[in-house]
């Protein structure tokens, strides 16, 4: 599992709460977003060897 610090978990808090504020189009899209970024991180560590 990678490394994921308070901080990270803090400004995805951040994140979520402003993805929450915005109109429903919008944020469909900011969640699809979201749903990439942490896929490619994800997916990013599995190439580095990180479990």
């Amino acid at each position: 599992m990678p490394d994921f610090s308070a901080a990270d978990g803090d400004a995805l808090v951040e994140r979520l709460e402003v993805i929450e504020g915005q109109p429903l189009a919008e944020r469909a899209e900011a969640y699809a977003q979201l749903h990439e970024s942490l896929q490619a991180r994800l997916e990013g560590s599995d190439r580095r060897g990180g479990n």
